[in-house]
């Protein structure tokens, strides 16, 4: 009998259990709010919510072109998760793109994240629609930054 047939006869291992404690904490979309003006800008807040129950909020100002409401979006995000780190790394925005892929919207965004002495590199995602950019811009910046945060969050 051939290793891959041993194995498919093999039964499966039981679930892995992780209980709460040992998970690592991340950050909790919560809720997204967005004002465009007569003046052609706009506003885009974030709040995220941490494992205890702590809400971080972030706001930016942008122009109400499909960039400017993507750039408003992410970096709202940015700011609040990087008050949830109170100051331990520095999140930039390196860039953020809305495609058409697969009769969607993706938007994609690329974030450098840095503390005193690492330096990261990070990309997120989100599938969207248009009219809701800004939103999958935030929502990008929290699956690309989750992923180093928990070493941050208290």
């Amino acid at each position: 009998m051939s290793n891959i047939a041993k194995r498919a006869t093999q039964p499966p291992t039981a679930p892995l259990r992780v209980s709460r404690t040992e998970c690592a904490e991340r950050l909790r979309f919560q809720d997204f709010e967005y004002e465009s003006f007569p003046d052609g800008r706009c506003r885009a807040g974030v709040r995220l919510k941490g494992s205890e129950g702590n809400e971080f909020v972030g706001r930016s100002d942008g122009t109400q072109t499909l960039e400017g409401r993507l750039r408003s979006g992410a970096r709202a995000a940015l700011s609040a998760a990087e008050s949830a780190t109170e100051g331990q790394i520095r999140l930039d925005l390196l860039g953020v793109k809305a495609l058409r892929a697969f009769d969607e919207w993706i938007v994609i965004v690329s974030v450098r994240g840095r503390t005193d002495s690492e330096s990261y590199r990070l990309l997120g995602s989100f599938a969207t629609s248009e009219d809701q950019a800004a939103r999958g811009a935030a929502l990008a910046v929290v699956d690309a930054t989750n992923r180093i945060l928990e070493r941050y969050l208290s």
